[in-house]
């Protein structure tokens, strides 16, 4: 079990969030060509080790929480609000 501290509700367990995305990725811009924004839409990286993650808590107070969690091991390293810079041990 995952456990993922929501900033305004605090540690819940990971059933109660959704799965948003990559945090690392960056938007192409509107007059972008095809080609980035196919890469930003369809190709997707594999980490292994830490990743930054958006998650959503979903039932619960429905905010967007950055996650920095351990893809080989599932150990969440530091959670913090959408707009927070995350590093290991806290935020």
């Amino acid at each position: 079990m995952i456990r993922i501290t929501c900033p305004y509700c605090g540690p819940r367990d990971h059933q109660e969030f959704a799965y948003v995305g990559d945090a690392t990725l960056t938007r192409p811009s509107d007059d972008a060509g095809a080609d980035a924004w196919y890469d930003f839409v369809y190709l997707r990286d594999n980490p292994r080790g830490p990743h930054l993650e958006y998650w959503q808590h979903v039932h619960g107070c429905r905010a967007f929480v950055k996650v920095l969690r351990d893809t080989l091991t599932h150990e969440v390293l530091a959670t913090g609000t959408a707009a927070d810079d995350l590093v290991a041990g806290g935020r």
